[in-house]
């Protein structure tokens, strides 16, 4: 989506009467994101192989985007030939002080990102650089990042 991209009229949509006053368009309408979503899934799961998976998600705004790629992950792994043995965990990223960046990241939770040996999912927003950087001390086989916009 360009950054001129005015977004669709409100007028193709069937919106809730408490959105009325607060949205001027839509930008991507629901059906994209779950589109996307299950691309998401099915190009991870070709991916991984037979390897099991560790879901990383970084809080607060990547939950509910996490939730659903890995709800639409085991949908895939349910229905498929091979069973994906996946683990999720959860951190909060902190590189703010008094609403001012700070170049050092602060990792809060993943108490034991030793485990991150197999194939990874993040999802996360404007401090993906920095938490690359952190994870390669760990060695993981693979980094895959998908990402549900963020602030970046």
């Amino acid at each position: 989506i360009s950054d001129k991209w005015t977004g669709y009229n409100l007028d193709v949509f069937t919106l809730p009467n408490h959105y009325a006053e607060d949205l001027d368009c839509v930008f991507i309408p629901h059906g994209v994101i779950v589109d996307r979503i299950e691309r998401l899934a099915n190009d991870i799961m070709k991916d991984i192989g037979d390897n099991h998976i560790t879901v990383l998600c970084v809080l607060k705004g990547g939950y509910k985007f996490c939730a659903d790629l890995v709800e639409q992950i085991k949908n895939l792994s349910r229905n498929s030939e091979r069973f994906i043995s996946m683990r999720v965990d959860f951190i909060r990223l902190r590189s703010y002080c008094n609403d001012k960046s700070t170049e050092d990241l602060q990792i809060i939770g993943g108490e034991d990102l030793s485990k991150l040996t197999g194939k990874d999912v993040i999802g996360t927003g404007r401090t993906m650089k920095a938490l690359l950087s952190h994870l390669e001390g760990y060695s993981p086989k693979m980094v895959k990042v998908a990402s549900n916009g963020g602030d970046e």
